[in-house]
């Protein structure tokens, strides 16, 4: 009962039930320099971005509707430190990322010490693409 598919982080699928998310937060760095003028506000010159991080938030019910096994997939994928894509299936391509930390907590646990609860989030942060891919990716622009 994994219903549709909004997102997917490389090979891991996030679903409507089972292995979903709640909430997705961007924040984007740019960076700029400040340079003394005689006379007047000082002027500034940006230097190029900085970084990208995306947090992605969820809660699974592993023993209703699964999940914890691809959560697992991901925390071993962060190990690994292999850039992964991150895709929403409505088209949009957020590029390659790399798994900065993933955070669970856990909750409501049965007889046996399986959460039927867990909280968590996945912090991601924007892996560099090549020169050229970004001249090309600007190109399309105009």
């Amino acid at each position: 009962m994994a219903g549709p598919i909004p997102m997917a982080l490389g090979p891991f699928l996030f679903h409507a039930h089972g292995f979903g998310y709640t909430e997705l937060e961007r924040t984007l760095e740019t960076r700029w320099a400040t340079q003394e003028t005689a006379g007047r506000m000082h002027a500034q010159q940006w230097t190029g971005p900085g970084s990208e991080t995306i947090r992605i938030s969820g809660v699974l019910f592993p023993q209703e509707f699964g999940g914890q096994t691809t959560l697992d997939g991901v925390r071993l994928a962060a190990k690994q430190g292999v850039p992964l894509m991150l895709v929403s299936i409505g088209g949009r391509v957020f590029g390659s990322h790399t798994i900065q930390g993933v955070e669970e907590a856990q909750s409501l646990h049965d007889r046996i010490g399986t959460p039927g609860q867990n909280e968590y989030s996945i912090e991601l942060l924007a892996y560099p693409s090549s020169f050229f891919n970004v001249i090309g990716a600007v190109a399309s622009i105009f």
